[in-house]
């Protein structure tokens, strides 16, 4: 990010980190005036950092990202340990709940769980349980039945072995995101600094 603020005169911090064409890296190659039918790759994401790999890929696919918190969100599912693979890959792919509904980072948990009327100990405590692998107790399920959540996010929640912070989240899509800005409006630069 230095050497592209070296290149093109513009601090990183004068990025926007809402701009359609940007948007658009995350869900085809038409910003980039891609657009023959013949070609392999679908988005312009390859070379953004946290986006490029072909299993973030496919999530972008899968998702179709609408707005920069889901791009939090699939940074927090693609670093997480049974978080998408086996657990909100095949909540959003049969339809249970979107993207903005699946647990992401280690806060949704809390977050969801308090807005649903589970005590804020309580929430907390759910949460780092299910954010380090130890899933939860009868005595957590008897509670989040209590409350009325989902018997697919109380599965969820029993998948999970690692998750996120949505901090580290946030900061990692920011600096993506205004890579990709560079990528887009400043190509040449952008290439010869990948």
């Amino acid at each position: 990010i230095r050497m592209l603020e070296d290149i093109t005169g513009i601090p990183p911090e004068d990025v926007p980190l809402k701009d359609e064409k940007v948007d658009e890296i995350f869900k085809s190659t038409n910003s980039l005036n891609i657009i023959d039918d013949d070609y392999s790759i679908r988005l312009g994401s390859l070379g953004i950092p946290e986006f490029g790999t072909k299993f973030v890929r496919q999530m972008l696919v899968d998702t179709q990202p609408a707005s920069f918190a889901d791009l939090i969100r699939i940074s927090g599912l693609s670093h997480g340990t049974d978080v998408w693979i086996n657990n909100a890959q095949d909540i959003i792919a049969k339809g249970t709940a979107k993207l903005k509904d699946v647990i992401a980072t280690r806060d949704d948990i809390m977050n969801y769980l308090i807005l649903k009327g589970v005590p804020d100990l309580k929430s907390f405590k759910i949460m780092e349980n299910v954010r380090k692998g130890k899933g939860l107790k009868d005595d957590d399920i008897a509670v989040l039945k209590e409350n009325n959540v989902p018997e697919w996010y109380i599965d969820s929640c029993q998948a999970i072995k690692y998750m996120f912070p949505k901090a580290h989240a946030v900061a990692y899509v920011m600096m993506s995101y205004r890579i990709a800005y560079f990528k887009d409006y400043y190509p040449i630069a952008f290439y010869a600094v990948f």
